[in-house]
């Protein structure tokens, strides 16, 4: 348990919090390069708990600046896309990309005004069909060369979702691999060659067993924390006999994003940003080391589930998560079908908009929790005092934060720590795309050809 003064330190996000100019440190997600598709290409953004809009000009240029018109506080994101800025619909001042005051038609012909205003600015670039945002002081960091960022647009899919309680609770889903074997438990296996898309479904490698029978069968899963230059990597055992183990490689990528084997052919990167302190969205770049992603198949399933435009699941606490007896004793361990990211959705809302850990019991399935908890407090020491946390890199040292290493497979219940590696570099020499091997595992596998 902690006290309410720690758990304050590590969920709230505001400007003035510790944990909030921690993030302002880092390249937030501020909206999907979808959403500024179309004849207006204009998004309202809340994001760090301040209310932005988000926008493109005539020329590509992309524009995220203070939602309330310096004039007289009117809504930006209704405003018209005019003469290579956006103009307000009160008054018709325009304001650019940058946030300069470019005109105020209004005033007397002459005047100077316009000049001495400028709405505060962030710049935006495009990375894996997401566009980020640095809201943070000085110079902006440079992005790691993970997977997300390298393969080509043709190999990756960007998605989010919207998510009713804080950050932090929601990353540490991802980071709590115990929990996959009851919340995402089914009776029933289905044929793993229809699962393209979808989470858990699949197969390992090495092996026809689909995943969701590995969690259901066996629940008491060994779990290894390493601490790395980006974060922690989490390996999880599940010895299946004495000869053959069930090893899944995943990792948290600080501050707030982690990397998982979705298949045997794809990853899944993905951050949970805050919105502000009770909402945040997940975003997602699956990644593929083998052909081309179909995207029209998985926004469509997706779409199922998530209402347009701002991405809010048809199935929330108003209508109990579809929540259904019948498939609960029969079907599902939560009764709430198939999707994943709905038991997920279900779990984190239903501790509260803020997570009470005043009053939680931790255990040891708990260790990667832990850890986390632990790295975060210390980085927001960090920037208190003035230093960098880690991740805030320079061009220089971008390039050392490569893949990272994922897997889900079957291997040897002795030898499994050089398996997993293997697994992962194979994948990586047969992509289609340069898919970098990370230094940290490169040196400890043979060499290993594409035909292997």
């Amino acid at each position: 348990m902690m006290s309410q003064e720690q758990n304050d330190l590590i969920t709230r996000v505001g400007p003035k919090d510790p944990c909030g100019k921690l993030m302002r440190m880092y390249w937030q997600p501020a909206a999907l390069v979808d959403e500024l598709d179309g004849p207006r290409p204009v998004r309202p953004v809340r994001l760090l708990g301040e209310n932005l809009v988000l926008f493109r000009d005539a020329e590509g240029r992309y524009g995220l600046i203070d939602r309330h018109c310096p004039h007289r506080g009117a809504d930006l994101a209704f405003g018209r896309l005019e003469q290579g800025g956006l103009r307000c619909s009160f008054h018709g001042w325009l304001f650019d990309a940058n946030g300069q005051c470019v005109e105020t038609p209004a005033e007397p012909v002459g005047s100077q005004l316009c000049k001495g205003i400028k709405q505060r600015s962030y710049p935006v670039v495009e990375k894996g069909g997401i566009l980020w945002a640095y809201l943070g002081e000085g110079e902006p960091p440079a992005f790691p060369e993970i997977d997300a960022f390298m393969a080509p647009n043709t190999h990756t899919f960007a998605f989010k979702g919207h998510w009713a309680c804080n950050w932090l609770q929601a990353l540490e889903v991802g980071i709590d691999p115990s929990h996959a074997s009851y919340l995402h438990r089914f009776f029933e296996d289905e044929d793993t060659s229809g699962a393209y898309g979808r989470q858990f479904r699949g197969a390992s490698a090495g092996t026809d067993l689909p995943m969701t029978k590995i969690l259901r069968e066996y629940d008491r899963p060994i779990i290894n924390v390493e601490h790395t230059e980006y974060g922690l990597r989490l390996i999880t055992l599940r010895q299946l006999d004495a000869e053959h183990t069930h090893v899944r490689v995943t990792n948290q990528l600080f501050p707030h994003g982690f990397v998982i084997p979705m298949s045997t052919e794809m990853t899944i990167t993905q951050w949970h940003v805050p919105i502000d302190d009770e909402n945040c969205y997940w975003y997602a770049v699956f990644t593929s080391f083998t052909t081309p992603v179909d995207k029209k198949k998985m926004r469509a399933q997706r779409l199922e589930l998530y209402e347009l435009p701002d991405y809010i699941s048809r199935k929330n606490r108003s209508n109990d998560y579809g929540f259904d007896p019948h498939e609960q004793a029969t079907s599902t361990y939560t009764g709430m079908g198939a999707d994943i990211n709905v038991h997920d959705q279900w779990a984190v809302e239903s501790m509260g908009a803020i997570q009470d850990r005043t009053k939680e019991h931790l255990g040891q399935s708990d260790k990667a929790i832990v850890q986390y908890r632990r790295l975060l407090r210390q980085e927001i020491e960090k920037v208190a005092a003035g230093e960098k946390p880690m991740l805030h890199l320079d061009a220089a040292h971008a390039r050392s934060i490569q893949g990272p290493a994922t897997m889900d497979g079957i291997g040897p219940t002795t030898g499994w720590e050089l398996y997993w590696m293997e697994i992962d570099v194979k994948r990586r020499r047969g992509a289609p795309w340069t898919a970098p091997v990370p230094s940290e595992i490169a040196g400890k596998v043979r060499h290993l050809s594409a035909a292997e």
